[in-house]
C-alpha cells in the first residue's frame, strides 16, 4: 500500500511541477513568437512599396509552383492514360530535362 501512496503524490507532483514549467515555457515562446511577427508586421507598414513588392513577389513565386505541379500532374496523367506506356519513355522524358 506504501508504494501506491508514493506513486500517487510523485505522480500528482509531476503533473503539477510539469504544468508549471509546459506554461511557463509556452509563455516564453509566444511573446517571442508574438514579438517577431509584430516587428514583421510593422517593417511592411512603414513602406507600402516594400510591401508590394514582397507580395508581388510572393506570387510570382507561388505562380512558378503551381505551374511545376501542373506540367508534373500533366506528365503522370499522359503517363497513366496511355495504354502501353513504357518505362523506357519515362526514363527518356526525365534525361531529356
Amino acid at each position: 500500500m506504501s508504494q501506491r501512496d508514493g506513486f500517487t503524490s510523485g505522480f500528482l507532483a509531476g503533473t503539477l511541477v510539469g504544468g508549471l514549467v509546459g506554461g511557463i515555457v509556452g509563455a516564453l515562446v509566444a511573446t517571442r513568437r508574438n514579438d517577431s511577427t509584430q516587428d514583421e508586421f510593422s517593417a511592411l507598414e512603414g513602406d507600402p512599396d516594400r510591401a508590394e513588392a514582397s507580395i508581388e513577389g510572393a506570387r510570382r513565386s507561388l505562380e512558378a509552383k503551381i505551374a511545376q505541379l501542373n506540367l508534373a500532374i500533366d506528365d503522370v496523367r499522359q503517363q497513366l492514360s496511355s495504354p502501353n506506356g513504357n518505362a523506357s519513355d519515362l526514363e527518356r522524358e526525365l534525361r531529356d530535362r
